[in-house]
């Protein structure tokens, strides 16, 4: 649905985008990860056919950003990360008169007007004013906007920026939604566990440069050296728990957390399984309270993979 073959972008000697490289196919949801200023919203950009690229191709439902910009904006919708509404117009008033800019006619406008509103469960609210909308209503509305003509591709950049939690929640499952009827979606965002919620590929992306493309447990992969687990054991005894399990083959260090009195367990390169630990404490005649494996989320990834670089 969306490929790109060595797109870049310069401003001078500047690269925004460095020979990027990437592929969604139908139905996928791909989190784009990356520092303000990484290239995201200049990839977004020139996918939307609103940026020209300095070189590299891409194309969208198999037509070329360069010859075929009609038939893309026909498929695709693109929400930028700010955008205007007009505030003398009422929602459903705001939301036909772009379905007339798409050329929906007649009783289908006001048809498919109120359906993209319950889609956004923003139906109590299609005759208030847009002014009076809340930040997250806002975005609400400009989803329900590029949603009008159905596209089969949606471009997202931060859809989730500035909004208080309830709203952050609610945009989610909107996103989960817009997966679930088979949308092809590129997404941007800053709030990184939620992405990985509802993106089946990540690719993360730093100075104009793609540094990581796959899924999420390929990257928690690529970052994670080493298994670790959190165990502890009944009676304050983690300190004997942890002579017990120093020197195992399997096991690269034990460190006792003190203040929180439990034991850091880490595995040795290539063991992922650590069920092992629980055998060896209760042969041990320990009780075992609590074994689990370390988390890792996309914020760890993210750190991990990135430097922290600018342009």
């Amino acid at each position: 649905m969306i490929e790109t073959r060595d797109l870049t972008k310069m401003y001078g000697d500047l690269y925004a985008l460095n020979r990027l490289t990437l592929k969604l196919e139908r139905g996928d949801v791909y989190g784009f990860i990356g520092p303000n200023g990484a290239g995201k919203t200049t990839t977004m950009r020139i996918l939307a056919t609103l940026l020209n690229p300095t070189w590299g191709e891409a194309t969208v439902c198999g037509y070329s950003i360069y010859n075929g910009a009609k038939e893309i904006r026909r498929l695709m919708g693109y929400m930028p990360d700010f955008f205007g509404v007009y505030d003398d117009m009422k929602v459903i008033e705001y939301l036909e008169f772009f379905a007339a800019a798409y050329r929906i006619k007649g009783p289908e406008r006001r048809k498919k007007c109120d359906q993209v509103l319950e889609l956004v469960d923003l139906g109590y609210k299609r005759d208030a004013l847009v002014t009076s909308l809340s930040r997250g209503m806002t975005q609400r509305l400009g989803l329900a906007r590029v949603l009008l003509h159905e596209p089969q591709v949606l471009l997202l950049d931060e859809p989730a920026s500035g909004l208080d939690p309830r709203a952050r929640i609610e945009m989610r499952g909107l996103l989960k939604e817009l997966r679930n009827m088979g949308k092809t979606i590129l997404v941007s965002s800053h709030i990184l566990p939620e992405l990985a919620d509802i993106c089946n590929k990540i690719g993360i992306i730093e100075r104009g440069k793609l540094l990581f493309d796959g899924d999420v447990a390929s990257a928690i992969r690529q970052v994670r050296q080493h298994i670790v687990f959190h165990v502890c054991v009944a009676n304050g005894l983690n300190a004997m728990a942890k002579e017990r399990l120093e020197g195992h083959t399997d096991i690269l260090s034990v460190e006792h957390k003190a203040d929180e009195d439990f034991l850091i367990v880490t595995l040795r390169d290539g063991m992922q399984d650590g069920s092992f630990i629980a055998d060896l404490l209760v042969q041990g005649s320990f009780r075992l309270k609590m074994l689990k494996e370390e988390e890792i989320d996309l914020e760890d990834v993210f750190m991990g993979i990135t430097k922290g670089i600018t342009n």
